[in-house]
């Protein structure tokens, strides 16, 4: 790169770092868009909707079918938000809080009055019409298909008109497919069960045959009469003649909420305020200055020339971010700030990779030009590997997960892709920028020094032993735990459920002020630090999540309210809720975890052509969680809504720093003569890596430990476990992956010595 162009192009990405930073600070046009005030928030941030539906019938529902409606409402209210809740209330009621939305008028509408969903034949087994086909005018002056039912539906259901209902149909999508003439067109995918592909063959049979329709009705109305142009007995139906996308994708959606084995009805509907205040963005804004200028000052003292190109790089993925998450709408939660923030301790790994990489190319006598060219060069399948693995375990988490943990997989992957373009791109071309306009000391890079080789694997028994040491005595506190908690982890009301308190303030007071003043003696009465509050908007009502509370524990409640606040006890209702998340979600999860972690060990198996990679990088895995599942157990941390993301990131930090070592292995495997020793090779290539390991344990470390600091009690929640994680994802990448590589290549393959391959 010559000098000039140099200039130009130092010039160029100032100019775009201050336009992207003015962009995510301030947005475009008047509803800054790209700004960070711009991305969508959660309940917890801004507030949202609340509505309560109750099942329609004098019968209490079954446990069954309330968990069956609850998982599939779940699922359709992801469409809103990932970060929507569905949970149960008392024994025939479901609460659904959707965050970033204020008009509940306009939720109700689109979402629908979740009823029954019916197939209905044109004729009745006398031939008599059991439905009139028109077109009528719409509100817009628009003429539409319109039909009329002749028969109630008890009528249609006694004389077998009715083909199937709701709870027969499993799935239904929109999708764009080619028609018979070349066009693309918008259609209903449908998926029956077993019984629903019976009976619609059936209908479809008799239907076709006759040349007639089969209605769709729901919630007193006609969704779609399409004509049935075959006999369908796979189970799968295609419906055609929508005009639009959205068209298609309202029936698709009206179809799965009618789906529901319970009819409900709505109860009430509320725009409820944030849960948490602002000084809870406040404080995590104030980690997340403190933590990036720790992280920024500390590249740079070590590395110098080359920590600033990293520091500058993260301050231009730090704006990618901001804009990105407004662009693909994610919603941004709490414990999303916290992920991010921390992504951001994260992307500086692969910097630190490349320039350790230069370093040892600078010690060898190399010129610093061509010292960063080979660092890069080299560096480039650990960064890789890294990430991709990574990446496999986001996108699989993305499809399989549902909630927070599809929230949690779009954050991660947007990471990925980011850190990944910041550190091959944009500082490769800024360190070779300064050097083509004069910074050509290698004094100014650092030069590597010789690092001594320590012998990690003679101490693998005790390495092994402390490992075992501590999962067990994690195993053995959960037994306590379960014998005096009757739960091995102090779960919260997200997994266990609990108690909704509802009550009317005498004075308006803030979200802060409730905490401030309400909350604490909540806690006193419970002895769990675990309360979430919201406020409905627009009122003094407000509504207080505890576990679940005992009669005695209620009347204490209502008597402290009136006692010191001069609530009205009449206003004090009480109902037991589900936990948010659901067992579907947790089971969700765990697959989603398996499938991931199996995709991983294949990747490795395939990139290194050795499964004993793999399988030492899964067990590293497992230990970490473990581990982090013993501290857990140990300090009695509350498990709520972070837990499953909290895990999630030490899974990625985990498999990350693992692969970094055994590229070096990899690497210096091929380097490998017959007589060399494989246990020397093996602590070589650690040592090698160990600055690495540690330099991104600590900057990942600052920006967590800011968070600790600084951010509020549920921040807190997130960020030690993950302090605890990070610590033991570090000494099992340096003490146990490699020790127990070595233990599978000389037990399972090849012993003593090895030639390299």
């Amino acid at each position: 790169m010559k000098k000039n162009r140099a200039v130009i192009g130092l010039i160029v990405f100032v100019l775009i770092l201050g336009l992207l930073g003015y962009t995510a600070a301030f947005g475009i046009g008047a509803d800054k868009s790209g700004s960070a005030s711009s991305i969508k928030l959660g309940l917890d941030l801004a507030g949202g909707v609340s509505i309560t539906y109750q099942v329609v019938g004098e019968e209490e529902p079954s446990a069954a079918d309330m968990a069956d409606t609850i998982y599939k409402l779940q699922q359709r209210v992801d469409g809103y938000s990932t970060e929507a809740q569905v949970y149960q209330e008392g024994s025939d009621r479901i609460n659904i809080e959707i965050p970033g939305v204020s008009d509940a008028n306009a939720i109700l509408e689109e979402l629908g009055k979740p009823g029954s969903l019916y197939f209905i034949a044109q004729t009745d087994s006398e031939g008599n019409n059991n439905y009139e086909s028109g077109y009528g005018i719409d509100a817009d002056g628009n003429i539409v298909p319109q039909s009329t039912l002749n028969k109630t539906i008890d009528e249609l259901m006694a004389d077998g008109s009715i083909i199937l209902t709701g709870t027969e149909v499993e799935d239904a999508q929109a999708r764009a497919q080619q028609d018979s003439m070349g066009n693309v067109e918008n259609v209903v995918a449908l998926t029956f069960n077993a019984a629903g592909t019976e009976a619609f063959a059936k209908a479809t049979q008799k239907a076709y045959d006759n040349g007639e329709s089969i209605a769709i009705y729901y919630d007193d109305d006609f969704v779609s009469v399409p004509n049935v142009q075959a006999v369908i007995t796979d189970g799968n139906a295609v419906i055609t003649g929508q005009s639009t996308v959205e068209e298609a994708q309202r029936i698709a959606s009206t179809i799965r909420i009618g789906g529901l084995k319970l009819e409900l009805e709505e109860l009430r509907s509320n725009v409820v305020g944030a849960q948490l205040g602002s000084a809870a963005i406040q404080s995590s804004l104030i980690a997340a200055a403190v933590g990036f200028a720790l992280v920024v000052v500390f590249m740079i003292a070590i590395y110098y020339v080359s920590g600033l190109a990293a520091a500058l790089a993260l301050c231009l993925y730090t704006e990618l971010m901001v804009i990105l998450l407004y662009a693909f709408e994610a919603t941004l939660t709490l414990p999303g700030i916290a992920g991010i923030i921390l992504s951001v301790g994260m992307a500086v790994d692969a910097n630190v990779i490349i320039f350790a990489r230069i370093r040892e190319e600078l010690a060898t006598g190399k010129t610093v030009q061509s010292s960063i060219k080979i660092g890069f060069s080299k560096a480039m399948s650990a960064i890789v590997d890294g990430n991709i693995t990574t990446f496999i375990a986001a996108i699989v988490l993305y499809f399989m997960g549902s909630g927070t943990i599809k929230g949690f997989s779009i954050t991660l992957m947007l990471g990925i892709v980011l850190s990944m373009f910041t550190a091959l791109f944009v500082t490769k071309f800024l360190i070779n920028a300064f050097y083509a306009v004069g910074v050509q000391n290698e004094k100014a890079y650092g030069v590597g020094k010789e690092k001594k080789t320590i012998d990690f694997l003679a101490k693998r028994k005790v390495f092994f032993g402390l490992s075992a040491a501590v999962i067990l005595i994690g195993f053995v506190v959960m037994g306590i735990n379960q014998s005096s908690m009757d739960m091995p982890l102090n779960y919260s009301l997200d997994f266990v459920g609990g108690t909704s308190t509802t009550m009317t303030l005498n004075e308006d007071m803030s979200i802060e002020e409730i905490d401030a003043q309400i909350v604490p003696m909540i806690e006193d009465i419970t002895g769990d630090g675990n309360v979430q509050t919201t406020k409905v908007a627009g009122s003094n009502q407000v509504i207080i999540k505890t576990r679940t509370l005992t009669l005695d524990e209620r009347e204490r409640f209502a008597d402290t309210m009136v006692t010191n606040f001069g609530v009205d006890e009449s206003s004090i209702t009480a109902e037991t809720i589900s936990a948010t998340v659901s067992s579907e979600m947790q089971a969700d999860a765990i697959k989603a975890i398996i499938v991931a972690t199996v995709l991983m060990l294949l990747y490795i198996w395939f990139r290194f052509k050795d499964i004993r990679f793999g399988a030492s990088s899964v067990l590293a895995l497992i230990h970490d969680v473990l581990v982090v599942l013993a501290f857990y157990a140990i300090v009695k941390i509350s498990v709520g809504n972070t837990f499953i993301a909290c895990m999630l990131t030490i899974v990625g930090y985990s498999i990350n720093a693992t692969i970094v070592i055994f590229d070096r292995i990899r690497e210096n495997m091929r380097d490998m003569r017959g007589k060399d020793d494989l246990q020397e090779m093996v602590n070589r290539s650690i040592s090698q890596t160990l600055s690495r390991s540690i330099f991104t344990s600590l900057t990942t470390f600052f920006m967590v430990a800011a968070l600790e600091v600084f951010g509020v009690s549920s921040i807190r929640e997130f960020a030690l476990p993950l302090i605890a994680g990070i610590i033991c994802g570090t000494y099992s990448s340096i003490c146990l992956t490699g020790a127990m590589w070595f233990v599978f290549r000389t037990k399972l393959g090849k012993k003593g010595k090895a030639a390299a391959k």
